[in-house]
């Protein structure tokens, strides 16, 4: 299938991910074993397809460094996203873990010698710009969220964090097996996961352990679908303009927070959704 359009359905699975996220942090459900149920979904889906697939298994140094690198990264990505949502609201955490697309972008133009148009340069652009406008923080909301500097440290964690994942994820499209790379990556962070649990106990989450695992089951099947779209997207496509649109996916999540928790959706916010829009049509556009 075309690279862009699978680029999109990544765009969708990822937002309707995130949105669980959120979901998880306002059941208070125990971060470790939402987490636990996620990535050992995803560990024995990949697993079950490789095994059931023909493939040979290609360069196997590449794989175990990059899935170590990737499950690690990754990892860490979700746990202080998850977290860091206890501490500030949707609309600020979703827009400024995504702001590593500007890190992947000034990788993939350095190392990747990506060739851009100006329809793509400009979508990229605006896609920056969505994440730069939907981060401000109004002072009752700067009053209201709880332990603020603690949020925002969570968050450049999942910044650095998820720009190694996402490149790394580029280096196992193209020099790895897919799923070999997936299963052995959510495996190691299912590892993680486990070293987690009682720590988040200690804080006070949710001991009713199975509302977070049917929550991290559904994550875990949505990731799978993504993720596995996302490695082929990577196998053709600039990994400059994937990320941006990919990482755009936090506009729906707040939708789906807005519809569901009503969180308020004030015209900056409506702003922000118009801009991801026409930046999704300038890289279509870019594409054609």
């Amino acid at each position: 299938m075309n690279w862009f359009f699978l680029t999109m359905v990544c765009f969708f699975l990822y937002g309707i991910q995130r949105f669980l996220y959120k979901v998880s942090a306002e059941r208070n459900c125990n971060t470790a074993w939402t987490t636990l149920s996620f990535m050992g979904t995803v560990a024995l889906l990949s697993a079950v397809c490789w095994f059931a697939s023909d493939e040979t298994l290609i360069n196997p140094t590449w794989l175990l460094a990059l899935a170590v690198i990737n499950s690690l990264t990754f990892f860490i990505d979700t746990v202080v996203t998850i977290e860091a949502l206890r501490y500030l609201p949707t609309n600020i955490v979703y827009p400024m873990t995504r702001l590593n697309a500007v890190l992947v972008v000034l990788f993939s133009i350095v190392y990747f010698k990506d060739s851009l148009n100006g329809y793509q340069i400009a979508g990229i652009v605006l896609a920056i710009g969505v994440i730069l406008t939907l981060t401000r923080f109004s002072e009752e909301e700067r009053r209201e969220s709880r332990n603020f500097r603690k949020g925002f440290l969570l968050i450049g964690l999942a910044v650095l964090s998820g720009a190694v994942a996402a490149v790394s994820s580029k280096f196992a499209a193209l020099y790895t097996n897919s799923m070999a790379f997936i299963a052995l990556t959510y495996g190691l962070s299912m590892l993680f996961s486990v070293g987690l649990q009682k720590p988040f106990e200690k804080e006070g989450a949710n001991r009713r352990y199975g509302e977070a695992l049917l929550i991290g089951f559904l994550v875990g099947l949505i990731n799978f679908a993504a993720f596995v779209t996302l490695l082929s997207a990577m196998k053709t496509g600039p990994l400059s303009i994937i990320v941006p649109v990919v990482g755009m996916n936090f506009v729906l999540a707040n939708l789906l927070a807005a519809v569901v928790y009503r969180e308020q959706l004030t015209l900056l916010k409506t702003s922000g959704i118009l801009m991801t829009v026409l930046s999704l049509l300038l890289m279509k556009l870019g594409q054609s």
